[in-house]
Order: structure tokens, then C-alpha cells, then sequence
């Protein structure tokens, strides 16, 4: 297992696989991070030497924000909604769907577990 940032990769993958792992890189930012390295794509990460790991290390450190730094922006993005009461942060707050989808039918994800509400008796 390599390590960059805090986060093992798996060595058994190819390198813009296992960059993937790092939460806020995804496929085009790891292409992008391997290409600025001068490392093959298809490497797998257990044929990378020092050098490469440390120059893809440097480059994800000084150019990208990613794990904890990048999850508190996101959730400092939403407490702002929330503060301002747009429609986006109200939707937050009651745990509904933000973008526009239907809630009669679905939204289980968004809404959680069914709660059964009772009938008025005749």
C-alpha cells in the first residue's frame, strides 16, 4: 500500500485507479496528476519508484484540495444555505431532495425510513 495524503492506495491497481481513492480526486484529475508527474497511466502503483510517488505527492499536495480540508469547505458551503434560508438550505435543513426531483413517490435516499402515519378512524 502506498500512502499519500493520509489515504493507503491499493498497489495491485493502476495508477489513475488508485488516486481515485483519495476523496476529491476522481478519474480526470488523477489522468491530469499522472501526466504532470511524466508517469504512465497504466502503471500499476506497486511498480512506481520514490521518485514518481514523491513527485505525485508534491503535486497533489500544492495544487489540490482534498480530504478534510475539502469535506469542511463542503460543509461549511451548506451551513451558509442553511444561515441565509435559501430554498437550497431550507431543503437541507428538513432533509428533503435539493434538485428539483418528486418526493410524493420516492426521495427514500434523501428522506430515510418510511413513517407510517396513522388513519382517522370513522
Amino acid at each position: 500500500m502506498a500512502r499519500i495524503s493520509g489515504v493507503d492506495i491499493p498497489d495491485n491497481k493502476r495508477g489513475v485507479i488508485s488516486l481515485t481513492y483519495i476523496f476529491g480526486i476522481g478519474k480526470a484529475s488523477a489522468a491530469g496528476i499522472l501526466a504532470e508527474a511524466g508517469v504512465d497511466e497504466n502503471k500499476k502503483v506497486a511498480d512506481w519508484n520514490d521518485e514518481e510517488s514523491m513527485k505525485i505527492r508534491d503535486i497533489i499536495n500544492n495544487g489540490y484540495k482534498i480530504e478534510g480540508e475539502l469535506k469542511s469547505e463542503v460543509q461549511l458551503n451548506i451551513k451558509r444555505l442553511m444561515d441565509i434560508g435559501c430554498y437550497r438550505g431550507l431543503r437541507h435543513r428538513k432533509g428533503l431532495p435539493l434538485r428539483g426531483q418528486r418526493t410524493k413517490n420516492n426521495a427514500r435516499t434523501r428522506k430515510g425510513k418510511r413513517k407510517t402515519v396513522a388513519n382517522k378512524k370513522k
